[in-house]
């Protein structure tokens, strides 16, 4: 159960590009992995679904960069910002994106995970924007 609820929380992120079947059922594969392999609960899911970024366990920072790996968007605790244009450019329009990226990739954590957590809280927040 917790599984699915942690793929909703990025089916949201998801919805709001407007992906194909096959890149939903790719952000589904790469939620569950993540979530098995970081071991987060239902609760933790369930706040990172709603937005609320308050007070985050680790695994759940972890969980964070764990999916933005295997995304491709970060690597070593760096953004990839080409890799994020390139994905989500032709989905979401090249100039909604660098505006965004504008805002949130020169953000850094305490280290890789807390980046990458800061990193899907900063998109997150903006995603009306893309």
């Amino acid at each position: 159960m917790k599984v699915i609820i942690v793929l909703a929380a990025f089916a949201v992120m998801a919805s709001a590009l407007e992906l194909t079947d096959t890149q939903k059922a790719e952000v589904k594969a790469r939620a569950k992995a993540c979530a098995e392999q970081e071991g987060i609960t239902k609760l933790q899911a369930v706040a990172l679904r709603s937005g609320n970024f308050a007070d985050p366990d680790p695994k759940v920072k972890c969980f964070a960069n764990c999916f933005l790996e295997k995304s491709g968007f970060v690597a070593n605790g760096q953004i990839k910002p080409d890799v994020v244009l390139a994905k989500l450019g032709p989905i979401a329009g090249e100039q909604k994106v660098k505006e965004v990226q504008a805002k949130c990739d020169s953000i850094k954590g305490a280290d890789k995970c807390a980046t990458s957590y800061e990193l899907y809280k900063c998109y997150y927040n903006n995603q009306a924007q893309i």
